[in-house]
């Protein structure tokens, strides 16, 4: 299950209807699960990263933050290539390089993954519960099993002096 869940973290807050992106007839969902799979395999997204879309009529909306700008322009590119894509606005930014930002993430996501609470959230290549720090500021997104792993998270990532702590990780029974 928890492959499946991982591959929801880009689809976490989308919304798409089954309108008709192209004379083909890929509807929105079935472009929004082509650029899920996209951003979800690109060798170099990390649980650093989060980027989320939104199709609509074929237009792709791409939202988040990602830790390096060819990331964002990777990403872009292979969204760009997605049959149905009619129109692509790339709002992902990249996260400012801080050393104390690294720091940090680094920090917050060992502890999260050494959890034996979370070592089932570890498997797989892409795990479902990200880090994102900008500033000091860290934002936890993803997809957990229960309502007490969303807690355990942010209790875990409130250890490290952040200025803030925001939890946007979502259940199943959220998406």
């Amino acid at each position: 299950m928890n492959r499946n869940v991982s591959a929801l973290v880009v689809g976490a807050l989308l919304l798409a209807s089954p309108v008709m992106a192209d004379s083909i007839g890929k509807t929105d969902l079935q472009v929004l699960n082509e650029v899920s799979k996209a951003v979800n395999r690109y060798e170099y997204f990390t649980i650093f990263d989060d980027v989320s879309a939104r199709v609509k009529d074929g237009v792709v909306t791409l939202t988040g933050k990602v830790t390096m700008p060819y990331k964002r322009s990777a990403i872009e590119k292979r969204v760009g290539k997605i049959d149905g894509v009619r129109q692509l606005n790339d709002k992902i930014t990249v996260l400012p390089v801080s050393q104390w930002d690294d720091e940090l993430r680094y920090r917050i996501a060992q502890s999260i993954y050494r959890d034996p609470n979370f070592w089932n959230y570890a498997m797989g290549v892409n795990p479902s519960i990200h880090v994102i720090v900008e500033h000091g500021r860290v934002t936890l997104t993803g997809v957990v099993n229960a309502e007490v792993d969303r807690m355990l998270a942010t209790s875990i990532a409130t250890r490290f002096n952040a200025f803030s702590v925001t939890n946007n990780l979502k259940t199943p029974a959220e998406i």
